[in-house]
């Protein structure tokens, strides 16, 4: 191998050598540009997790106390249902006991 190609050869590795450095180099950037991204998107989205669980637990303490009034309600609704059951027990049962007295004085008159 004379001076000349030994020159050449030395200047294809070296070129080849550049190449795969300046390769490598940019593959090193973009990935660290992609992680970065990625890292802010991974922030971004924390966030609104964090936003979204704040909204939950607002809508289970709403329909909690909604469940509370609903649950009072439904407590007061059914004793006034019960109270005015008895009461209408108590009236048919003072009618049918007018209706008696009634027809013995109905009795009485006739007979």
């Amino acid at each position: 191998m004379n001076r000349t190609e030994f020159i050449i050869a030395t200047a294809i590795v070296l070129f080849v050598a550049f190449c795969m450095g300046w390769f490598a180099n940019w593959l090193v950037h973009r990935f660290i540009r992609v992680a970065g991204a990625d890292v802010g998107e991974l922030e971004r989205m924390a966030q609104e997790l964090h936003e979204a669980e704040e909204t939950r637990d607002q809508a289970i303490t709403y329909l909690q106390q909604r469940e509370a009034e609903l649950m009072n309600q439904l407590s007061q609704t059914e004793a006034e249902l019960a109270a005015t059951m008895e009461g209408l027990r108590e009236a048919r049962y003072e009618a049918e006991q007018m209706r008696v007295h009634l027809e013995r004085i109905s009795g009485r008159a006739v007979g």
